[in-house]
C-alpha cells in the first residue's frame, strides 16, 4: 500500500494559548514536486512538520493512504541545518540502513552509490563534521534518499548554499522526483520555485491561502497577498 494520497483535515497546531498554524486544510496526491512558499513566519516549516508529524496536532486529522507507523518508514525529512552524526560520511549515510536491518555488505554498498552519486565519493571516510555546507546538505539529501522514501520533506535546503551547491542539490532533487519519490519542500528562492515546483502551497499567517498548479500560481496568482508577495512586497 502507499503512502498517498496525504490529507490534513481542520489541521492545527496551537503552543500553549498561541495558534500556530491552521485550520489546514489540504490534499497531496500524484507525482512531482509541491513547493511551499511565503514570507519568513508565515508557517512554512510548521506546515511540513505537522505534515510529517514532528508536531503534534492540537485538532484536526492528518491522514494517509496506510497506516501511520508504516507511513512514517517510508518517509523522509531534511532539516535546514542538516544533522548528522559525528561519525564518517560512510557511516552517516549506513546508519539509516542499519535501521532497517540492511546487511552490512549491502548497506556498505549502497552508500558508496550514493556518495557517488552526490558527489562525495572521494569524502567516504571523511568525518561528517569536516564537509562544507553544500557538502553537509548533499550528504542529508543522500541519507535521506538512501532509504527510498516515497515522500520527501524538505525545510529551505538551499537556504545558506551558493549558486554552485544549490544548482547540485536542485538536480539531486529532481532526479529523486523522477524516480518517484513525492517531494514537499519550502524554499525562500522564487527562482527556485518557478525551476522545481510542479505546484504550489502559499502560506500567510499560519494558514494556507493558495493551492495550485506552479504555472497558475505564477501566471495569475488569485489573492492580492500572492501578487503582493512575488512583486516583492511586505506582505503581512
Amino acid at each position: 500500500m502507499g503512502l498517498l494520497p496525504l490529507i490534513a483535515s481542520g489541521a492545527v497546531v496551537r503552543r500553549r494559548e498561541n495558534l500556530l498554524i491552521g485550520p489546514v486544510d489540504l490534499r497531496l496526491d500524484g507525482t512531482g514536486i509541491t513547493i511551499v512558499i511565503g514570507p519568513n513566519g508565515s508557517g512554512k516549516t510548521s506546515l511540513l512538520s505537522m505534515l510529517h508529524g514532528v508536531l503534534r496536532l492540537s485538532g484536526g486529522d492528518i491522514i494517509w493512504a496506510c497506516p501511520l507507523a508504516e507511513a512514517r518508514r517510508k518517509q523522509g525529512f531534511v532539516f535546514q541545518s542538516p544533522i548528522l552524526l559525528r561519525r564518517s560520511v560512510r557511516e552517516n549515510l549506513t546508519y539509516p540502513l542499519s535501521l532497517l536491518k540492511t546487511p552490512r555488505n549491502e548497506a556498505r554498498a549502497k552508500a558508496v552509490d550514493w556518495a557517488a552519486r552526490v558527489g562525495l565519493g572521494d569524502a567516504l571516510m571523511h568525518p561528517a563534521r569536516v564537509l562544507s555546507g553544500g557538502e553537509r546538505q548533499k550528504l542529508a539529501l543522500a541519507r535521506a534518499l538512501i532509504r527510498d522514501p516515497e515522500v520527501l520533506f524538505l525545510d529551505e535546503p538551499c537556504s545558506s548554499l551558493d549558486g554552485r551547491a544549490t544548482r547540485e542539490i536542485e538536480e539531486i532533487l529532481t532526479g529523486a522526483a523522477h524516480s518517484g519519490t513525492r517531494i514537499i519542500m519550502s524554499t525562500h528562492d522564487m527562482g527556485q520555485a518557478r525551476r522545481l515546483g510542479d505546484e504550489v502551497v502559499f502560506m500567510l499567517g499560519g494558514k494556507l491561502l493558495e493551492f495550485c498548479p506552479a504555472t497558475a500560481f505564477f501566471d495569475a496568482p488569485e489573492t492580492e497577498q500572492s501578487r503582493a508577495f512575488l512583486r516583492g512586497d511586505i506582505v503581512e
